[in-house]
């Protein structure tokens, strides 16, 4: 049997990405005719509308979509969430890891659902900065909770490819709000984080 993708791509979107990375090759000197790139401009159109189908997912509806009331109020985390993204600067990947920890205030909401939430706003154009708070505006907006913990790890081929060329450099950032203000519950979800625990 056949392999098929079902994958569903809006044509004018695809129409006018296939054009525009025609025209680029040509711009790079490369014959966007030829047997190994006739097809690129239609696959490079398809890859860039599945990297950035953030832009059409809502944080908010996914977080909704599985709250639930619950008396828990102590730290849950889901640690390791692996993401991939585009610098908006170059337009270069970046990935790495985002570990998210939340206090439940009378609701939680599914494990996946944070997974989900990193995955909205990473496969979007993005600074890992601005993802970082976005991730914990949207839990700390949706559930209500005493606070939520942030932080993200990442690796940024604009860095390692390019510039610099620093190919073992990591960034990472962090965001805290409401109980993780406090040193010993940030220093908690810290150790955390970087513990092995499985």
């Amino acid at each position: 049997m056949a392999f098929k993708r079902t994958d569903h791509y809006d044509q004018d979107t695809t129409k006018q990405l296939i054009e525009n990375y025609r025209s680029t090759l040509e711009a790079l000197g490369e014959d966007p005719n030829r047997e190994g790139l006739l097809k690129t401009p239609e696959r490079v159109a398809k890859a860039m509308q599945y990297i950035t189908q953030g832009y059409s997912m809502s944080a908010h509806e996914i977080l909704l979509s599985a709250k639930f009331h619950e008396s828990y109020s102590e730290m849950v985390i889901v640690k390791d969430i692996e993401l991939y993204s585009m610098c908006e600067h170059h337009m270069l990947p970046f990935f790495g890891k985002a570990h998210v920890a939340y206090i439940p205030n009378g609701w939680i909401t599914g494990l996946s659902k944070i997974a989900h939430v990193v995955e909205c706003f990473s496969r979007r154009l993005q600074v890992q900065e601005r993802m970082t708070h976005q991730i914990l505006d949207a839990i700390q907006e949706t559930l209500d909770p005493l606070g939520v913990a942030v932080v993200i790890e990442a690796h940024h081929l604009c860095m390692m490819m390019r510039g610099v060329s620093k190919q073992n450099s990591v960034t990472t950032t962090s965001a805290f709000s409401g109980q993780f203000r406090a040193h010993e519950t940030r220093s908690e979800f810290m150790k955390l984080i970087g513990a092995h625990l499985h």
